[in-house]
């Protein structure tokens, strides 16, 4: 959370903006992956949209913890 903070406080406003629309488009194509497709692991989610493995397994990780899946 912190880092987050940081990162905001160097980050210009309109990139920030564009970060967060994708990272909004991003959960939306993973959730609609998962609706379709079933639970899936975070290889086979990272092999489907692009992310790396720690990236899949950091967005189902927050999908989880926002009771979202």
């Amino acid at each position: 959370m912190a880092q987050s903070k940081q990162l905001r406080a160097i980050t210009d406003p309109e990139l920030l903006v564009l970060f967060e629309d994708w990272f909004e488009e991003l959960e939306e194509e993973v959730m609609s992956l998962l609706e379709g497709h079933g639970p899936m692991s975070p290889e086979k989610l990272a092999e489907k949209t692009g992310l790396s493995q720690r990236g899949a397994t950091f967005m189902l990780s927050k999908l989880k913890s926002e009771r979202k899946l």
